[in-house]
This record gives C-alpha cells, sequence and structure tokens, in this order.
C-alpha cells in the first residue's frame, strides 16, 4: 500500500495532465471549428450580396436604357430591352432570397430599399409610375440607397475600411434628356 502512496502524486499528475490535454484538444478542435464555419458563411453570404447587387444593377441598366429610349424616341427594339429587363428582374427576385437567408438585418434593410428604388425606375420605364416621379431624383435615390447597401454588406461582411461612395460621382454624370410628350 506503501508503494501505491508512493506513485499516486505521480498517477493523479498523469490523469490531470491527460485530462488537461483531451481539454486543450477539445477547444482548439471547437474554436477551429467555428473559425471554419463562420468563413463558410461569410463566402456565402459575399456570394448572395455579389449576385443580388448583380442583378439589381442589371435590372436599373435596362430600365434607365429604356427610359433613355422612351424620352429620345429612338428605333431600338424597346420591346427586347423590355424582355431583358424582365429576366433580370427574375434573377434580383431569385437572389434576394439568398440575401434575406444570410444577410445581417442593416444589410437586408439596405438591400430592401436599394431593390424598391431600382423598382420605382423599372415602373418608370414600363410606363407605370404615377405622374410626380422624376428619373433624376428616382435615379439619385436608386445610387444613394445602392451606396447604403454597400456600406452594409462590407460592415456584415466585416470588411475593413470605409465604402467609396458613388452617388455624388455618378450625380455628375447622368444624362437624361428631357421627356418628350407624345
Amino acid at each position: 500500500m506503501s508503494a501505491l502512496m508512493d506513485q499516486l502524486p505521480a498517477l493523479l499528475g498523469v490523469l490531470v495532465g491527460t485530462g488537461g490535454t483531451i481539454l486543450a484538444t477539445l477547444i482548439a478542435d471547437r474554436s477551429r471549428w467555428q473559425r471554419q464555419q463562420a468563413a463558410r458563411w461569410d463566402e456565402r453570404r459575399l456570394q448572395a450580396y455579389v449576385e443580388f447587387a448583380n442583378a439589381v444593377k442589371e435590372v436599373h441598366t435596362y430600365a434607365l436604357r429604356i427610359a433613355n429610349l422612351n424620352a429620345l424616341r429612338h428605333g431600338v427594339d424597346r420591346e427586347h430591352a423590355l424582355a431583358r429587363m424582365e429576366e433580370a428582374d427574375i434573377r434580383r427576385t431569385k437572389t434576394w432570397e439568398s440575401v434575406l437567408l444570410l444577410g445581417d438585418a442593416a444589410s437586408i434593410t439596405a438591400a430592401r430599399e436599394w431593390r424598391a428604388a431600382v423598382t420605382d425606375i423599372a415602373r418608370y420605364a414600363r410606363g407605370m409610375t404615377s405622374a410626380g416621379f422624376e428619373l433624376a431624383a428616382g435615379l439619385g435615390h436608386a445610387n444613394e440607397t445602392r451606396d447604403r447597401f454597400y456600406q452594409a454588406a462590407r460592415a456584415s461582411l466585416g470588411i475593413r475600411g470605409s465604402a467609396v461612395p458613388q452617388s455624388d460621382w455618378l450625380a455628375g454624370k447622368l444624362d437624361i434628356p428631357a421627356q418628350q410628350d407624345a
């Protein structure tokens, strides 16, 4: 019994060391798994934001082209442009679901505002807006909401540095012809 008592401190040391090693390994593995999961979801969130932004921008671009066609009365195929805008609108609707699923509250709110502003421009292009809608003001609003979406998305992804707002720069680039009466 005396030999066992002499060995007890060493045996306890081995048990405590083994337990500590197992605990440290479990903590390290859990931490590594959490980092991998966070990186995985950040990649998917980035993909959702990029696909949504591309789809909204595509609708915006077609709507602006159609609005300019309406104003200029060019011989360009308006129906073809409207069909392309509708296809882009379907992509925008599909990508919106990913933003809803993966985005944080600020990004979803900003995305919703940008989507609504571009929808107003698309309605104008289709000739479906109220009499008070002005294209230049609508474009300015869409550009401002776009900037807010990018700021929120960057914050959601933990991207350092601030986004460079484009709305002021784009406002100087607007070349919208005056609407002609039919």
